[in-house]
């Protein structure tokens, strides 16, 4: 899973013509790797979210809103990481 978030949040940098001949060169800039551990980390904790309100949906038959909002402002901030690092 690290290699796969390692790839989609790498930045890629084109610089222009060096010469008349050369071809435009690409730099990959990696990741910082903290912020990989707290996409794992956050993924996690959202998947554990999910269960815990499905399990409360199952056995106590209601909704539960705290859950819910936690659920919702998890996948807020992971989906904030993707879009502000690929801009």
């Amino acid at each position: 899973m690290k290699k796969l978030l390692r790839r989609i949040l790498a930045r890629k940098i084109t610089l222009p013509n060096q010469g008349k001949n050369k071809k435009a060169k690409q730099i990959i800039i990696p990741p910082n790797e903290h912020l990989i551990t707290g996409i794992i980390f956050a993924t996690t904790a959202l998947i554990m979210l999910t269960t815990l309100e499905i399990a409360h949906l199952i056995f106590l038959k209601t909704w539960n809103t705290e859950i819910f909002a936690a659920i919702t402002s998890i996948t807020g901030t992971i989906l904030g990481v993707f879009i502000s690092q690929k801009t």
